[in-house]
């Protein structure tokens, strides 16, 4: 399919998105995979899984031009072994997002709305949260809410984050695209405030960190 989506933002960083209509071997075609990156795919029983990893694996290619090599902290957060830039990666099974920037922390997050988000209410929202979220599009709300504490926790890159007391959204009413004001509050009680972007494409939610 190639590139289906890019977008510049404002603050420098660039979103990308691929759809995955691929074979397999389709995606590894397109795909430069280094050695290392076969071996770990090849200890990947799941069909689905491979090929959304090498969904990754060709948008990486299509966005950068020389061949990059990516890495995994020890919480999960992906990094460019051989590149400074700053990353942020999420798939669906349909689609695979990246946000780049040359030097900020970035925080990505795409979700298929198929997905049943009623357990979101309880496992991820303050009181407050739940206090402004839509009768009339309470499933969309509860999606978008989720997506932008995921690309909120992704930004921050820490473990045993409690996403009802440290992930805090402002009332916003859920449209086809808007934006986010959110709070980070720390353990030792600092606060870090965000903006963040959202937009509905193709029954998908996909939320971003602005700035």
């Amino acid at each position: 399919m190639a590139l289906f989506y890019s977008r510049e933002l404002e603050n420098g960083a660039t979103i990308s998105v691929w759809e995955i209509t691929e074979s397999e071997e389709e995606l590894l075609s397109l795909s430069s995979v280094p050695s290392d990156e076969l071996e770990e795919l090849a200890l990947i029983k799941n069909t689905k899984r491979r090929r959304e990893r090498l969904a990754v694996r060709a948008l990486l290619n299509e966005v950068f031009e020389g061949k990059v090599y990516l890495g995994h902290h020890d919480n999960g957060r992906p990094f460019l072994q051989n590149s400074l830039i700053e990353i942020s990666i999420s798939h669906t099974e349909r689609f695979v997002a990246i946000l780049t920037h040359p030097e900020e922390s970035v925080g990505i997050d795409i979700e298929s709305l198929d997905r049943d988000f009623s357990a979101v209410e309880k496992k991820a929202l303050s009181e407050s949260e739940i206090e402004f979220l839509s009768d009339k599009n309470r499933d969309l709300h509860l999606a978008i809410c989720w997506s932008a504490k995921e690309a909120i926790y992704k930004r921050m890159s820490l473990s045993g984050v409690d996403y009802s007391k440290q992930i805090l959204l402002k009332r916003f009413s859920p449209r086809d695209e808007g934006e986010i004001e959110a709070f980070f509050i720390h353990e030792d009680g600092e606060q870090m405030e965000f903006e963040l972007g959202y937009t509905l494409f193709e029954g998908h939610v996909m939320v971003w960190m602005i700035g």
